[in-house]
């Protein structure tokens, strides 16, 4: 069946179920190769048997979906994606609880912003109710990939790609939708710790009217370079600050970033259209509220990051994405910068949140606000 979602790149109207065909790969993994890998996975290095694959073309709307072997995509060279970067992606998690059921965590979430990423790229709108079976299409085939070790989860990576054979500036009117998954162990090995982070100035991470608030790969592009600055300088993420005045901060290269104020009161930078509005940083800020403490989404310059620092009002500070959920910081440095202490601990209410999310997240406390969705059902 087609989803008649959209006919136009980037429109929206009614949607209808897909339904998906199966094609079983003809090499998936022997359980003892597969039960190697689960037991020391990485992060983004091994990847499961199979993947889904959803065709739209400008006439059709969205057909064709099917869960086939992983492997290789064909694309012409001429392929508009390889030449205009018109490409979107999502990141979430499968987790698997005590009993060996399968969960994961605000999928809705990431599938209204993928179709936001898609309307500001000119790509079609897949609805949510087709981006979270195409999840859960996935799962009930490649189900033993998602580990049981502590803090290991199965990454699941939605994808959208403009794969029209086109040399011309517009928007495709070839698309295909894929999601991949990928086995992911503890991010933080020997426990999660402080780490120190690079302020770039000399380069931004989206302008204002840009793509910011889009999850696309050109903004991860953009931010390399500074993040090998970062390394180059004993930092694990770099900092942006906005494109117009230089003195606001906006996000890390890949995370939200948060500043605890005394023990009561939670800031972090207002969306503006250049930052990501990350599913975990909209938890954080309502497990943060069911604490009682006062949640502000505001600007928040360098300036007052120092200040506050100094005078102690600042006491905690740390980052939030899907991948390591929450990390302290413990230093901000850069050219004639440096705020806070390398050597301080992590704060207690940083970790105290990050536990919390994770043990909705594992099944270990009660989901009060309805946050996980069944995937092996």
């Amino acid at each position: 069946m087609t989803d008649t979602a959209s006919t136009t790149p980037g429109a929206t109207a009614p949607s209808h179920p897909l339904q998906f065909s199966l094609v079983p790969s003809t090499s998936k993994r022997v359980q003892a190769e597969r039960e190697s890998i689960l037991a020391d996975p990485g992060f983004g290095q091994h990847f499961t048997d199979h993947m889904v694959t959803i065709d739209w073309n400008i006439d059709g709307g969205w057909h064709d979906a099917r869960v086939t072997a992983y492997g290789p995509l064909m694309l012409d060279p001429a392929s508009s994606v390889l030449h205009y970067a018109q490409e979107i992606f999502e990141g979430l998690k499968a987790y698997r609880h005590a009993d060996g059921s399968i969960w994961t965590f605000r999928p809705e979430k990431n599938a209204e912003r993928m179709r936001r990423s898609a309307r500001r790229l000119a790509l079609p709108q897949l609805s949510v109710e087709n981006f979270i079976e195409s999840i859960k299409q996935l799962v009930a085939v490649d189900g033993d990939w998602v580990p049981s070790a502590p803090e290991t989860s199965l990454y699941l990576r939605p994808f959208m790609i403009a794969n029209e054979t086109f040399l011309g500036v517009r928007a495709a009117h070839n698309v295909g939708y894929y999601v991949i998954a990928s086995p992911a162990g503890a991010y933080f090995h020997g426990g999660v710790a402080p780490v120190k982070i690079w302020l770039a100035t000399e380069y931004s991470r989206a302008g204002r009217g840009g793509t910011g608030a889009a999850k696309c790969g050109g903004n991860y592009a953009s931010s390399l370079l500074p993040q090998m600055e970062a390394h180059e300088n004993g930092c694990a993420q770099v900092l942006f600050l906005d494109s117009e005045t230089g003195t606001r901060i906006d996000e890390l290269g890949g995370m939200n970033v948060f500043f605890v104020h005394g023990s009561d009161t939670l800031v972090t930078p207002r969306l503006t259209g250049s930052i990501l509005e990350g599913v975990t940083r909209d938890s954080i800020m309502q497990l943060a509220r069911d604490r009682g403490m006062t949640v502000e989404e505001r600007e928040v310059t360098l300036e007052e990051w120092r200040l506050g620092i100094e005078s102690g009002d600042i006491t905690e500070v740390f980052a939030c994405g899907t991948a390591a959920v929450v990390t302290p910081i413990s230093q901000l440095k850069g050219a004639g910068v440096s705020i806070g202490d390398p050597d301080a601990p992590a704060g207690e209410i940083t970790m105290a949140l990050r536990q919390e999310l994770t043990d909705i997240q594992y099944g270990r406390m009660p989901d009060r606000h309805g946050w996980l969705t069944r995937l092996d059902a």
